[in-house]
């Protein structure tokens, strides 16, 4: 075998993002909040921003109109013209995918510490709940009061740590013993988790969905008619139950039909995830970026919602020290990278409002029936669509629209809710994919139960209503909203 060494030179060509692409398409992707934060971020870090309460507080300074800068916190048309255009911000989209950025105020003393809180923030905190517990937490405190064996208490410690978020030790009791500090016997460990199933919330402990009924039938608090009845159709027929095959149940049990519809009815008051209420959630509150208002005469105007955005502007002290060049080089070198940071800073914010605005406005142009009449007339709108309408690239408007919140007429929406799939109908109108599943939901409502629908029918009935779909279509969309099969929305009689 003999090794060749050779040498080859290749031209390859690359596109680097500039660190001014990255912060504009990072700013245009906050929402409101994380944009104060990330402008209370950027005032903390950059001394030659300070706060301004007015667009117009104060006339440019030499240096300002001298390099582009303005002290209300806007650029002037030589600095505009220097800074990216839409086209080339376009070329920089197609090479970024995701820019996913977390912007963390910092933890120092802050320079906004004197200035209050927007009043929507503050309101927003005000009207948080506190944290539940946990589950975990809750069935270690009721632990802690048992009467039993130390050894069993610790053991029991060792399962509620097993449980899955639902409640449910989903690992064999051989496989958790292997695991604990020290050796327990079999029937030690069985009287643990007899000590656990007997925790409220009721079920909790439980192997699987039949155990975890079972156990709730057996608390002694919980007032069900038919238990009997119930306990026997779980413990023995509970396949049965979830594929609705009645008639079998009725010929192995002896119960009639109306008796068995009785007692499944009171499946409804037992809790198929007992540990559910206990999850950890973390509190959200929703700010619009945009408000929606219709005027006078019943067109709509769009507002942007930064009214309590902290203003900041270039710090007129700062231009004019780099412009009377009062202090040390690398003194002022420091003053010219923070100015140039400063501006770059305002470029992006003014950029991310007009782009946002622009974005709005198209998606109102096209969704006036939304707005008019409600969800239920939701036109199909593509990104692509805005994008052309605006003038820029589909990467753009996602990143526009990405967590972004709106105020309507209608209420208060995500901005991609506006945008959705759709189909042609019989007759050439388009139709967006929601409005062909409420109309989907509608059939199935009025269907008569003791025969209902099967997906070849749905088919035919959403035909008839002028929307030809494919069987396969139909059948997704039904799983989609979670509706069984007709076999299991028949009812027996």
């Amino acid at each position: 075998m003999r090794l060749d060494v050779s040498q080859q030179m290749r031209m390859l060509q690359q596109m680097k993002l500039a660190p001014r692409m990255i912060q504009s398409m990072e700013i245009l992707q906050l929402p409101i909040m994380a944009l104060e934060e990330r402008i209370q971020q950027e005032f903390e870090q950059n001394i030659t921003l300070e706060l301004g309460t007015s667009a117009n507080e104060t006339p440019t300074t030499d240096f300002e109109a001298e390099h582009g800068a303005t002290t209300d916190g806007s650029l002037s048309d030589q600095e505009k013209s220097d800074g990216p255009s839409d086209q080339e911000i376009d070329a920089f989209e197609q090479l970024v995918d995701e820019w996913n950025e977390n912007f963390t105020p910092t933890h120092q003393p802050s320079r906004l510490a004197g200035i209050e809180l927007s009043d929507k923030k503050q309101d927003a905190m005000q009207n948080m709940v506190g944290r539940p517990s946990s589950l975990e937490d809750h069935l270690l405190d009721q632990i802690n009061l048992a009467d039993a064996e130390p050894h069993i208490i610790e053991f029991a410690r060792h399962i509620v740590a097993n449980l899955d978020h639902r409640g449910f030790l989903t690992s064999p009791l051989s496989e958790i013993r292997l695991t604990f500090t020290h050796p327990i016997s079999d029937e030690d460990s069985e009287e643990a988790l007899f000590l656990v199933q007997q925790l409220e919330p009721a079920g909790v402990g439980a192997r699987d969905l039949r155990e975890c009924l079972l156990l709730q039938l057996e608390n002694p608090e919980l007032d069900i008619e038919h238990a009997d009845v119930l306990r026997t159709l779980v413990a023995n027929h509970l396949e049965d139950l979830e594929h609705n095959r009645l008639p079998q149940v009725e010929r192995k049990t002896g119960y009639s039909l109306e008796l068995i519809r009785e007692a499944m009815e009171q499946l409804r008051h037992l809790d198929l995830n007992p540990g559910g209420s206990y999850v950890p959630t973390s509190v959200q509150y929703v700010v619009p970026d945009v408000v929606i208002e219709p005027d006078s005469n019943g067109d709509f105007v769009i507002k942007m919602n930064d009214d309590n955005t902290p203003r900041v502007r270039i710090s007129k002290q700062y231009a004019n020290m780099l412009r009377e060049k009062r202090g040390d080089p690398k003194t002022l070198e420091y003053v010219k990278r923070k100015l140039t940071a400063a501006r770059w800073l305002l470029d992006s914010i003014e950029q991310r409002r007009n782009t946002l605005e622009k974005v709005t406005r198209a998606i109102v142009e096209h969704q006036k029936s939304f707005l008019e009449k409600g969800p239920d007339a939701i036109e199909p709108l593509k990104m692509q669509q805005i994008a052309d309408k605006v003038g820029v690239h589909v990467t753009t408007v996602s990143r526009a629209v990405d967590d972004k919140w709106v105020q309507t007429p209608r209420g208060i929406f995500p901005l991609k809710r506006f945008f959705g799939g759709g189909t042609t109908t019989a007759d050439g109108q388009e139709v967006a994919w929601d409005t062909i599943k409420r109309k989907l939901t509608e059939i199935i409502d009025q269907e008569d139960k003791r025969s209902p629908y099967s997906d070849d029918e749905l088919v035919n009935r959403l035909k008839d209503l002028g929307y030809p779909l494919a069987r396969r279509t139909v059948t997704k969309y039904r799983k989609m909203l979670a509706i069984p099969s007709s076999r299991q929305r028949k009812q027996h009689v």
